[in-house]
């Protein structure tokens, strides 16, 4: 299809996304072993239903809430923050979002001017990538050190700075590739922030889900970088609420407003009948956040089990956290990673997202997503092992 002549640039630059590409072509398919989208199979706990329910049935959810969300909600929300990640946080200094998606649009908008630039150790989530570009900003990628796990190179993101460079955007426990950054490794770029004036903006969603005593750390913990973070958090994927649209922001009252601007433009507020949801998910039972984790672990290790299997077509770094990884594929043909992986769904019927999605050091791999049954991830590689053979590592 044409594009109209009058696009924006800011749209006709942004390419259509490897992910739900992958994924409508594979619905075209039948019976697809489905690895390609960060999508948790287990539904949200029974009690975040019942609340919304009750408050559709009573009439609370009709209207709007006010734009920061829910009074109730926001002060749960403080409570979590400091209780989970250190942050000593305010009511005042949070937003509601639609998912965490919406909170990094807002701050990107708030943040960034046309042509300014913003540093994204890469690989990285596609979409934190076209965010920028939506907020007519310029990615700067800087890699990460795939050898090492996909090490965060602070000394690379020192050289990348510039005088157009007003922010730092990142994702720990990584999309796509599992890596964890230490707290330590935070701590130091904490003090580039500092020393060069950057805001740094994190996009927090896999918070709870690590692994082998790895730990999260959220920077906003570190009480001299107030004013130079703006942490996005979700309960899409701690709750396994994807659809209810779900997240916040936490900010300084130096960025708060203008992040606001940004939210009302966007969506005036949450929707308020998933903001009771999130209320009771917060209020209720957390077993179910550990359960997730202890799953997502094990399928994990079926994975790596089984693309040791495959050490012929694919490399791989054991993920830290999240539940995804990022396979480096070896054989000459996955030099493009589209074309790879739109082959292997065809032909062996497994999905896998493409990964030049994820930034130029993207090309050449693909992402796999283990939050699925492990029914799932031995159906997929049955089929890679009889497709590709067995054996040949």
């Amino acid at each position: 299809m044409a594009t109209p002549s009058k696009a924006s640039r800011r749209t006709r630059e942004i390419p259509p996304s490897a992910i739900h590409a992958m994924t409508a072509l594979s619905k075209t398919i039948d019976d697809v072993a489905f690895l390609s989208w960060a999508k948790p199979t287990s539904t949200a706990p029974a009690h975040i239903h019942e609340a919304a329910i009750e408050a559709i049935r009573d009439g609370r959810a009709d209207g709007y809430s006010e734009t920061k969300g829910l009074p109730a909600l926001r002060e749960a929300i403080v409570e979590k923050l400091w209780r989970d990640n250190g942050i000593a946080a305010q009511p005042d200094e949070l937003i509601v979002t639609v998912g965490a998606i919406e909170g990094l649009s807002d701050a990107l908008m708030a943040v960034v001017d046309p042509g300014d630039e913003v540093i994204l150790p890469t690989p990285t989530y596609s979409t934190h990538i076209n965010q920028v570009r939506m907020a007519s900003g310029i990615p700067v990628f800087v890699p990460t050190v795939e050898e090492e796990g996909f090490r965060l190179d602070l000394d690379t993101i020192r050289a990348a700075i510039t005088p157009r460079t007003r922010a730092i955007l990142y994702c720990s426990p990584s999309n796509p590739t599992g890596a964890v950054f230490p707290e330590e490794t935070l701590r130091e770029l904490g003090h580039i922030a500092l020393e060069n004036d950057l805001v740094i903006i994190t996009d927090e969603a896999y918070e709870y889900f690590t692994f082998d005593g790895h730990k999260h750390f959220a920077i906003a913990a570190i009480p001299e970088l107030r004013d130079h973070v703006i942490s996005c958090f979700t309960f899409t994927k701690n709750y396994a609420m994807t659809g209810w649209r779900i997240g916040y922001v936490h900010a300084s009252p130096k960025w708060l407003p203008q992040i606001g601007k940004a939210h009302i433009c966007c969506s005036i507020c949450a929707p308020v009948a998933s903001q009771y949801a999130a209320l009771a998910a917060l209020g209720g039972p957390q077993d179910c956040i550990e359960n997730s984790r202890l799953a997502y672990e094990a399928a994990r290790d079926v994975m790596c089990e089984r693309l040791d299997r495959l050490g012929h077509v694919f490399s791989y770094q054991k993920p830290a956290g999240s539940y995804l990884m990022f396979p480096k594929i070896l054989l000459p043909e996955g030099r493009d990673s589209e074309a790879f992986c739109r082959k292997m769904l065809l032909e062996a019927k497994v999905s896998a997202t493409p990964g030049n999605d994820f930034g130029p050091t993207g090309e050449g791999h693909l992402r796999f997503s283990f939050c699925v049954p492990e029914e799932m991830i031995h159906r997929a590689f049955d089929r890679l092992e009889d497709y590709f053979g067995k054996g040949r590592s």
